[in-house]
């Protein structure tokens, strides 16, 4: 039986927050989750503006209080100067992870060459995992699960792939996942 997991999305946007237009990332996100994961999830949810100390605020919340082993944000990850999530999602972290942001700037390149304007980062800190994912539910669902074939078989790895072994390495819960959808990749030494 998979371990319980808590984890935390928050859709950084202004519009949104103000109520113009309705966030898509978040419900998108939530769905993708529940199909890829086996786990039973607890899922705390926000959208927020793009404030830097309210977006560096909740992040605290969310791991700090409410203890989510992985936060995920959408949106704010761009050039633009109220794109602020990377610097907040950085002014919180004991530690970068580089290759995540690298993976998801490489599966967009494929789609768009304005990818190499993302900023999108990953972080631990303390015992929860951090990912900034872009905005869209279309580029979430790539940058998470990977490209596939017409015969479902993967073209390009998916950035989740590799969530759940990072987060037994830095003291979760392990994280299982539907093959299908995504298959996790963990040493043979680490598979339960």
């Amino acid at each position: 039986m998979a371990d319980p997991a808590k984890i935390g999305l928050i859709s950084i946007s202004d519009r949104a927050a103000k109520g113009v237009y309705q966030d898509e990332g978040l419900p998108a996100l939530e769905l993708w989750l529940k199909s890829a994961l086996k786990n039973s999830l607890t899922i705390v949810s926000r959208v927020i503006p793009d404030e830097q100390q309210l977006i560096e605020a909740t992040l605290k919340e969310f791991v700090d209080i409410e203890c989510c082993a992985l936060v995920l944000t959408t949106g704010g990850t761009g050039p633009a100067p109220r794109d602020v999530t990377p610097d907040a999602t950085l002014a919180v972290a004991d530690r970068v992870m580089d290759g995540f942001g690298e993976r998801m700037r490489q599966i967009s390149l494929r789609f768009v060459p304005t990818a190499i304007l993302s900023r999108q980062v990953a972080v631990v800190r303390k015992q929860s995992l951090i990912i900034n994912l872009p905005g869209q539910p279309k580029a979430i669902k790539e940058t998470l699960e990977g490209l596939k074939d017409a015969d479902g078989t993967p073209v390009e790895v998916g950035i989740f792939a590799a969530v759940p072994y990072c987060v037994d390495l830095i003291g979760g819960p392990y994280l299982e996942t539907h093959d299908e959808v995504i298959k996790a990749f963990r040493p043979k030494s680490a598979i339960r």
